[in-house]
């Protein structure tokens, strides 16, 4: 396991994780502007079938959370694995922005704009 890594990926909107090179995961994101500062929407994690079970999710979420922290960006936790994961790692609920409808409005839009390119 010692060919793990994480990057971010911002050209795809998602951190990845990798074994030896090869993407094995990934947090999709979806950056929004329409709030009082920048927010970050998580909408989507998940680890290849044949690593489950590693804590690779968790270490895949960590990166990425504390990523967008230091960015000084709000987490907006749509995906369930990160809306648990904040729920248990309190160093995070500082910058945690509560889901409300125009983050979902926003979320549906730029993924069917993403999915007709």
């Amino acid at each position: 396991m010692s060919d793990i890594t994480v990057r971010h990926n911002p050209e795809r909107s998602r951190f990845e994780i990798l074994d030896r090179g090869n993407v094995i995961g990934k947090a999709a994101y979806q950056d929004y502007d329409g709030g009082a500062s920048p927010q970050r929407i998580f909408y989507h994690t998940v680890i290849n079938e044949e690593y489950g079970g590693q804590g690779l999710a968790g270490k895949l979420a960590a990166v990425a959370l504390d990523a967008t922290v230091q960015a000084g960006t709000g987490i907006v936790p749509v995906c369930p694995f990160i809306k648990k994961f904040v729920a248990k790692h309190p160093e995070y609920s500082d910058s945690v922005v509560a889901v409300a409808p125009a983050h979902l409005e926003f979320l549906e839009t730029a993924l069917a704009s993403r999915a007709r390119a």
